[in-house]
């Protein structure tokens, strides 16, 4: 069945199109409605229906006779640790835990906190509340304390699960010191704490209301896993706030399971039994959907990875992996790809690894320039396919659907909207406009199964933030265009659209002239104000390793390939080379703090950045 097929039966005949898809998971009781749209703008999916997502992601395949496979590899260069879980042995880790949770009075719809590195035991805890019926809500390991803080409160947690350190590259980062601060900010220093000891920071003093994880697992029961409604939460990921304050995005269990089991065959290709990798963070939403669930509900077996694109040792990280566990499918962002070009920019080091088992790249985190995309064909020699999506929605709005019909690659482009998502591009006033045209990109409801249908505890700010602007649709909060075609551009968030003299320029455009030449790794360009037009472009770039160039020379370079390639309006008033873009720890480049540093306003630093001292060099540049 063509693209064009399927997605037009998504759209016009939901029911029918998620029905099949839901068919291909185990139910403890069938749904009384596909979709629940009762309650307009707010929908729900599998409504009367009961799963258990745990069952579907382990048992099940157990139960069919697969138990030898593996499901689960955790490979970590930075402690040089390799380990392998069957999905007999994963289920029977994940009952034994689910076991220590009920002893320490988790029951469902509790919700636990789990604070922890790259390491099975994350996975583990995550599947266990799943199994029971309890509600996770993994926070990033190492986050601030204030910020970790503010989300035991909101989930109003009844355990937190973490470990005595991460690592990061060489660095061991102490979790513990953190986590007290944290839960004496949030009023509950009696928390009860399940904890890892690692071996690289072994607990020498143990709190009183903790509990060391090896310790509680030697006396646990396994248990059996709990119906729970599909409309129910598996997990509560908080995202960044405008406010300051973390949303918490709520993820039913019915969607989740349906929606990620069928984006493995239409989306990825892969199939069960085939290794699929996704170089995330189970922090970020891509590590929930694409490290945790849906690789196990699709029976893959699926890498946790414990390291850095470059670093670890060097940039033939990810060669390594792919070589040695056969990796069929790998994800990750944009951010990964141009620090490894940055390192190796003729892919010396790519090609001592034999990497015949890939199939394709994905990207998602940030958009894909060209000229990233280009050099990641060229090197692989696969399909690169970028794809839009956000943590609001937990799997692909826009991509190339492998499994149905692989489409022609536009660079630059996410390719089309997947089905499901009814993407349409309005102008201000809420106006359909023609194709080729920018503006707010939105999604007609109702959203397709997995997305959010509501924020914890804030059903009034779901409303306000994403459903209020355009009665009918889900902004996205990204600007772009759909051309005549059918394909998406996603050209930067609605706030990084600069206006220059009346001019509506996107920060992504820019972007994409800037990484064109060949020494500029990667960039970013940001709006500063200017008295006279209003707003004016300004780049920053870093370039690649080892390079020695003039840096006037390459500025008027620079210039006059924006000039060339967006017109003479879009000329920036500057362009900086700097040593490195201040970004989160996921990989996005912070454009909002550089512009408030650029127009001399205050800012904050923000709790997901991966180095606060980046934001100096940046300071420092713009005063030099």
């Amino acid at each position: 069945m063509s693209y064009q097929t399927q997605y037009k039966n998504s759209i016009e005949h939901p029911d029918q199109f998620w029905a099949e898809a839901a068919a291909q998971l185990d139910w403890t009781r069938p749904w009384d409605l596909v979709l629940d749209d009762s309650d307009p703008p707010f929908y729900e999916w599998f409504s009367g229906g009961e799963i258990n997502t745990c069952f579907n992601a382990l048992d099940r395949h157990c139960e069919a006779g697969r138990g030898s496979q593996a499901a689960l590899i955790y490979d970590s260069p930075v402690t040089g640790q390799i380990r392998t879980y069957s999905y007999d042995e994963l289920t029977d880790q994940v009952a034994r835990f689910a076991g220590v949770l009920r002893e320490y009075g988790v029951g469902q719809g509790d919700r636990v906190i789990v604070y922890m590195p790259m390491i099975p035991e994350a996975v583990i805890s995550m599947l266990a509340c799943a199994r029971i019926g309890a509600i996770h809500s993994v926070v990033f390991g190492g986050f601030a304390a204030k910020e970790l803080a503010t989300r035991v409160v909101d989930a109003g947690a009844s355990l937190i699960i973490s470990a005595s350190c991460g690592i990061e590259g060489a660095r061991v980062i102490p979790y513990l010191p953190l986590l007290e601060e944290a839960l004496s900010l949030a009023k509950v220093p009696d928390l009860q704490r399940i904890l890892v000891s690692r071996p690289q920071l072994p607990i020498e003093e143990l709190h009183p209301c903790a509990v060391l994880w090896e310790q509680a697992m030697e006396s646990a029961e396994p248990v059996d896993c709990v119906p729970v409604a599909a409309t129910d939460p598996i997990y509560i990921l908080y995202t960044s706030g405008t406010t300051g304050e973390p949303k918490g995005v709520v993820r039913p269990n019915g969607g989740h399971a349906v929606a990620l089991k069928w984006t493995m065959d239409h989306i990825y290709n892969v199939k069960p039994g085939e290794v699929y990798w996704a170089a995330s963070d189970i922090g970020w939403v891509v590590g929930h959907s694409y490290i945790v669930y849906a690789p196990l509900l699709h029976g893959c077996t699926t890498l946790l990875y414990e390291g850095k694109p470059v670093g670890t040792p060097d940039a033939s990280a990810f060669w390594r992996v792919i070589e040695q566990h056969k990796v069929k499918c790998l994800f990750t962002a944009p951010t990964a790809f141009r620090a490894i070009r940055r390192e190796d920019p003729e892919g010396k080091l790519l090609h001592q690894h034999d990497i015949s088992s890939l199939d394709t790249l994905f990207l998602a985190g940030e958009r894909c320039d060209p000229d990233t995309l280009h050099w990641a064909e060229k090197q692989l020699e696969v399909p690169v396919i970028d794809h839009w999506w956000q943590t609001e929605s937990g799997w692909a709005m826009a991509g190339n659907p492998m499994g149905i019909e692989p489409l022609p690659v536009k660079a630059g482009s996410p390719t089309v909207p997947v089905p499901g998502y009814n993407i349409c591009v309005l102008d201000d006033e809420g106006n359909d406009v023609t194709p080729g045209e920018s503006g707010n990109i939105v999604v007609k409801l109702p959203l397709p199964p997995g997305t959010l249908p509501t924020l914890w505890g804030n059903r009034q700010r779901y409303y306000d933030t994403y459903l209020s602007r355009f009665e009918g649709y889900y902004l996205t909060g990204d600007a772009g265009v759909l051309d005549e075609a059918g394909y998406l551009w996603v050209m930067s968030r609605i706030d990084d659209v600069i206006n220059v003299a009346g001019h509506r320029l996107s920060t992504g455009s820019l972007e994409e002239a800037l990484a064109t030449h060949p020494m500029v790794a990667e960039c970013a360009v940001i709006g500063v104000e200017d008295k006279l037009k209003g707003e004016m472009p300004l780049g920053f770039v870093v370039l690649n390793a080892g390079v020695d160039v003039n840096q006037a020379d390459l500025k008027k370079e620079l210039m006059l390939a924006v000039r060339s390639q967006v017109g003479p309006i879009a000329t920036p008033r500057d362009i900086l080379v700097v040593g490195r873009l201040p970004k989160t720890r996921s990989g996005k480049i912070l454009r909002g703090t550089m512009r408030k540093i650029a127009d001399g306003q205050t800012y904050t630093t923000p709790a997901t950045i991966e180095d606060p001292a980046v934001l100096q060099e940046i300071a420092s540049a713009l005063d030099a």
